[in-house]
Order: C-alpha cells, then structure tokens, then sequence
C-alpha cells in the first residue's frame, strides 16, 4: 500500500532533509514550499534518486487560507496523508516596539496558525484509521523567553505546548505527535533574521543531523525530540535559572551577535 508523507518548507534545510529522509523509506511525497524555483529542482532531484512518487505545490503559508489550500490540493490527489511534517518558518530580529506588524503577523500564521489547522484537518483521517505521525519543528528558543526575538520565542513555545497537549491526548489511538526543538542550524535561517549579519555560529547543528534525529523520534512515537547534548545541557541548567534571569541573558547574547545593529 503507497504511503504518503507532506513536509512544509521542503525546498530547503531542515524541511529538505525530511523529505530526503522519508523518500529513502519509499514514501510518495508531497512538498510545500513558496520558492517554487528551489521545490521543482529538488522534487526532480528527489524522484530521480529514489524513484518516488512525488507532487510539488508552491504555496505562501503565511497566508490565512494556506492550510485549507493545502488540504484541498491533498483531497484532489485522493490520497491520505500517513505522515505530517510542519517545518516552515522564519526568524526576526529587533525591538518589538520597531520591528514591522505586517511580518510578524505573517509569523504568527506560519508558525501557529497553518501548522495548527493543518493538524485539525488531517489528524481525523489518521485517528479514524487508527495510523499516522505527525511532527511539527519548534525551537530550542520554545523553552525560553527571547528578548529581541520576541515573536518568535513565543510561536515556538505555542508549537511546543500545543504539540505536547495534543500528543497526550492521542496516546492509545496509533496515531502520534512529535515536537523536534533543534538549537542553531546550518540552513537559510540566519538570513531571515539578519541578512547582513548572521552571526551566531556556536553550537551550530547540521540540518541533515538535526533530520534524522527527529525523524527517528518521529518513528519511534516521542513526543519531544531535543537534539544535541549542549542542547539537552542548555535545558538542563535553565531549571536553576529564574525566568526573568534567563530573559536577561538571551538579550545580551542577541544584542552581542548584532551589536552593530542594536546601537544603530
């Protein structure tokens, strides 16, 4: 029987390597990325190695109505989803007294909004059949406050809260919920966040590493996926730290990678 897995964010990093790693397992595939130029060279790279089937949308998942657009291009196919990745998303830098409302609402719904409704539209399928996986990528920054990244520590902590609460829920009906929180990473991230400057480089994972360390999380029905020791070592030290204390050392580690910036 053909199995069917959908990443988001797929034409690139993180999201890349999840479909590079499930089309090795011989799912057919479908990706959803907005640069529709970088998703159709990977999807005829991807079907040329491994011989899978594999379908292409080019979609602006920001966008209110993503979700449902997705859905329904899924529906036409005629196929059911056996395995969910939400991997989209982008990062942003600044005060939240300056930085511009139109992105960060465009981050809300690409980190909380689409991911979510995507979750209530297919998780029915995967619960009535009694099968399915579905992992949505938060961030290390999910367990903490985030001074200067404000919006997006905070839809990182949702995913994280969400995706816990919902896995519990779902224990006994065959279908799980993983939560990936992967700390820096080699991808087109640190563009996102500053373009001029990305300077964060201690504790940078590899985006093929930090994949195959969630999807094996993803097989195995975890619901958290930490990856790295000095991750695992960061969220243990925190619990002798005091929230707002935590708060004070992230803004001075941002303000220190974007020093030029913050002064400016």
């Amino acid at each position: 029987m053909e199995k069917w897995a959908l990443v988001t964010g797929a034409a690139g990093g993180i999201g890349l390597e999840f479909a590079k790693l499930l089309s090795k397992d011989q799912y057919s595939l479908i990706m959803v990325d907005q640069d529709e130029e970088q998703l159709m060279i990977h999807k005829t790279e991807i079907s040329a190695v491994y011989g899978n089937n594999v379908e292409a949308f080019s979609f602006d998942l920001s966008e209110k109505e993503a979700a449902l657009l997705v859905f329904d291009h899924v529906q036409k196919l005629g196929v059911s989803l056996d395995v969910l990745v939400n991997n989209a998303g982008f990062g942003m830098f600044g005060m939240f007294s300056v930085t511009s409302w139109e992105r960060e609402e465009k981050m809300i719904n690409l980190h909380i909004n689409t991911p979510t409704q995507l979750v209530k539209l297919f998780l029915p399928g995967m619960v009535e059949r009694r099968s399915g996986r579905i992992l949505n990528v938060a961030s290390l920054a999910a367990f903490h406050p985030g001074p200067l990244m404000s919006m997006y520590y905070s839809t990182k902590a949702y995913l994280l809260s969400f995706t816990t609460s919902v896995a519990t829920e779902l224990r006994g009906t065959g279908v799980s919920m993983t939560v990936l929180c992967p700390g820096i990473t080699k991808t087109g991230f640190q563009n996102t966040v500053d373009p001029q400057r990305p300077k964060i480089k201690i504790n940078m994972a590899d985006a093929g590493a930090v994949a195959t360390y969630g999807y094996r999380a993803l097989n195995g029905g975890k619901i958290l996926a930490v990856p790295g020791f000095t991750n695992k070592l960061v969220l243990f030290l925190r619990r002798f730290m005091t929230y707002t204390f935590q708060a004070r050392c992230i803004k001075y580690i941002q303000e220190k990678n974007r020093q030029k910036q913050v002064s400016n």
